[in-house]
């Protein structure tokens, strides 16, 4: 339980953290930069200059990554220590791990080089835990199948199982992501639905409704049959919500599937283009995402602010990896920026 002492100090955490995060010129500004070694500079100027004096050269996009995301993770826990071990807290954190045994599995599929995984792999979040054991079993093991065997010992094991299962009908990598996702938001649905708070139960209601939307788009695409999908949803405690999603599941196209959200508060995140319709609907829900994290942040003292400014962390993150990843291939900035969560 959180007391009121607790959540006071993490509120005035969050806020301090809030305001240390960059701006729309900033990114400007770091997405500018004519190579690498520049982009390093010009970051060693910004609050993540302890994490970025760590790298080692040669520089690279991959390394820059890296080190942010081991600040990202080193924030996030430190959060939860703040708020006093908060479970939804906590719960967002599990994300690290499971991306972790989802870049393990991708590339044992890929037959990469043990020393090419590992390039990847940033195991900050399960050493500030304990928690190294069962990544590093199944980093070690020696092929796909022995991987799968290693992780169904744990509580996913059965949809580790099912994305296998999925990636050799398909041989589409992404069903790793469908069913590590499952996963995650199925755990989190769950911590949420014990909490008291209810501008929690709203907040996360939101990015629950965007990964079960996205993956019924996504499985459509891919033509993943009707029981598969059901099986995707994470359930929420609205029945209308479920009816929805049952409508979008049974719908003949993608195009009939994204206008069963006409009658839903996200009716004005459907693309009116016949272009691309899942990747622009995709952008508008983070981006509504976005804005409602920054939302949170007129509440002088509540849980949904700690949680929000874990998500702008992320949201952060990525930008700057987007930016790295542009500069290191020469990609036009504004090609970069255009795509990103930014505040003015």
């Amino acid at each position: 339980m959180v007391t009121p002492s607790l959540q006071i100090y993490a509120n005035v955490k969050s806020y301090s953290i809030k305001g240390k995060l960059l701006r729309k010129k900033d990114f400007q500004t770091l997405s500018e930069s004519r190579d690498i070694e520049e982009l390093v500079t010009r970051l060693k100027n910004t609050s993540y200059s302890g994490a970025i004096t760590e790298i080692q050269k040669p520089y690279s996009a991959k390394k820059i990554e890296n080190a942010l995301r081991k600040r990202q993770i080193e924030l996030h826990h430190t959060m939860i220590q703040a708020s006093g071990g908060s479970k939804v807290l906590y719960a967002y954190y599990l994300k690290f791990i499971l991306h972790n045994l989802k870049i393990i599995l991708k590339g044992k599929i890929l037959n990469k080089t043990q020393n090419e995984i590992e390039s990847y792999l940033n195991l900050r979040a399960e050493e500030l835990i304990n928690e190294r054991d069962i990544v590093l079993k199944a980093f070690l093991a020696k092929d796909i199948e022995e991987t799968v065997n290693v992780l169904k010992s744990l509580g996913i094991g059965e949809e580790i199982e099912k994305a296998y299962s999925l990636y050799n009908e398909k041989k589409q990598i992404q069903a790793f992501d469908l069913h590590f996702d499952k996963s995650f938001y199925e755990n989190l649905n769950k911590t949420v639905k014990n909490s008291p708070d209810f501008t929690i139960h709203t907040l996360c209601g939101m990015e629950i409704d965007f990964y079960n939307i996205m993956t019924i788009l996504r499985g459509k695409f891919w033509n993943l049959d009707e029981n598969h999908l059901q099986h995707l949803i994470v359930s929420n405690t609205s029945s209308e919500s479920r009816e929805v999603f049952t409508r979008m599941i049974a719908a003949d196209s993608i195009k009939n599937s994204l206008s069963e959200l006409s009658s839903t508060k996200y009716k004005d995140l459907i693309p009116q283009e016949e272009d691309e319709p899942i990747a622009k609907f995709e952008r508008s829900f983070e981006r509504r995402i976005y804005n409602t994290m920054n939302a949170q942040f007129v509440r002088i003292f509540g849980v949904s602010t700690i949680i929000a400014i874990v998500r702008l962390i992320d949201f952060e993150i990525r930008n700057l990896a987007s930016i790295g990843y542009g500069v290191e291939q020469n990609i036009p900035s504004q090609t970069v920026t255009d795509r990103m969560n930014v505040k003015d």
